[in-house]
């Protein structure tokens, strides 16, 4: 199947405008940040300078900059299709599927597949080490087929980097898309209650969403632009006070994969502060501009559960909110690149008022 059809005509007459797109992990529900990518490029208004991509932020990152090597922006279009068609069908023989009730009704939500739930039983009793011990992953398959490595390797006009979290140290690794291995986009997207940690060069390595999701910093040093657009698909903000196991569990997942986030974004502010307060020179400091690409009205109300749910119908639900989330984003602040943020972090650090500009 091929790439939708250019609804509209791209904008060639306006210069495009440099950024770096930040892409968050979070299983299925990174269809939605493929939509948002599949607009951006489709529009022709901007032109990505850097990606710093974690867990389906790394696939998206890594099939984008495949085919965009070989076929400039329509080429990274069908590749990311390609990707996420592939994953839907391999998931046709999953026994992870939606209950009956849930199809007629039209909820995306796991919650009442035994499938699910089985294998939620199982990670919490069993490690990998012991459910999985040939360490099949289905996914790495599917990578491997798609993916053109040594493509993403020469990709010169977009620099790539991908986090994935030291199991031994804690901290965040970045692999830098020159030495970019299938390998280390796996080390991003691996769960260590469904997989075996991943060893490069004798290191272990976990998913970065941990510590790093996306990891920001790199942007500062190997970028020419000082736009970044974060593609948000972790909700920072849930209301209300969770009470059942699952509704915590999937609350502290939240929080634990947003923490690296929130630091990074902490501490561009507290730069910003210092050099409005003339402590710092601004001849050696470049003021980051923060722009958030998000649809929480989509996307919060999935629960957990919905990020393994790899039906086409759900994955090209999420891609057409994305795409829809990022025409409407651009349209408003296409303007705004390269002059100002769009997000207020101080007033998101403060607690004292809205998070985004308008």
């Amino acid at each position: 199947m091929s790439a939708q059809v250019t609804d509209h005509p791209r904008k060639a007459a306006t210069t495009p405008k440099r950024v770096n797109l930040a892409l968050q992990g979070g299983g299925s529900h990174g269809a939605f940040t493929w939509g948002v990518l599949d607009a951006l490029l489709e529009d022709g208004r901007i032109e990505i300078a850097a990606i710093s991509g974690t867990s389906a932020g790394a696939m998206n990152a890594v099939a984008l900059a495949d085919g965009f090597t070989a076929s400039g922006p329509e080429g990274a279009r069908e590749k990311m299709h390609h990707l996420w068609e592939s994953v839907s069908n391999a998931a046709q023989h999953s026994f992870i599927k939606r209950d009956p009730l849930d199809v007629v009704m039209g909820t995306w939500s796991l919650e009442r597949s035994w499938g699910y739930q089985t294998m939620n039983m199982m990670t919490r009793l069993f490690s990998p080490y012991q459910f999985n011990p040939a360490d099949m992953n289905p996914l790495r398959d599917i990578v491997e087929a798609c993916i053109d490595f040594d493509c993403v390797r020469h990709c010169d006009g977009i620099r790539l980097f991908i986090s994935a979290t030291n199991v031994e140290t804690g901290r965040v690794k970045v692999f830098d898309s020159r030495s970019l291995t299938v390998d280390m986009v796996m080390a991003s997207a691996c769960l260590p209650n469904m997989f075996k940690a991943v060893v490069i060069d004798g290191v272990p390595y976990w998913d970065g969403g941990y510590m790093g999701n996306p990891a920001l910093f790199p942007f500062h040093t190997e970028s020419d632009s000082a736009d970044t657009i974060v593609v948000q698909i972790n909700p920072v903000e849930r209301k209300g006070i969770p009470r059942t196991a699952h509704d915590i569990q999937n609350r502290l997942n939240e929080i634990s994969f947003n923490s690296s986030l929130l630091k990074e974004l902490r501490a561009i502010d507290f730069v910003t502060r210092l050099l409005d307060e003339g402590k710092l020179d601004e001849g050696h400091y470049r003021r980051a501009r923060i722009h958030i690409i998000e649809n929480q009205d989509v996307l919060n109300p999935l629960g957990a559960s919905s990020k393994v749910n790899a039906e086409w119908a759900f994955l090209t639900h999420l891609r057409d909110h994305g795409r829809e989330t990022a025409k409407v984003w651009l349209d408003r602040h296409h303007g705004d690149l390269g002059a100002r943020g769009t997000v207020d972090l101080r007033a998101m650090f403060q607690g004292i008022g809205p998070e985004h500009q308008g």
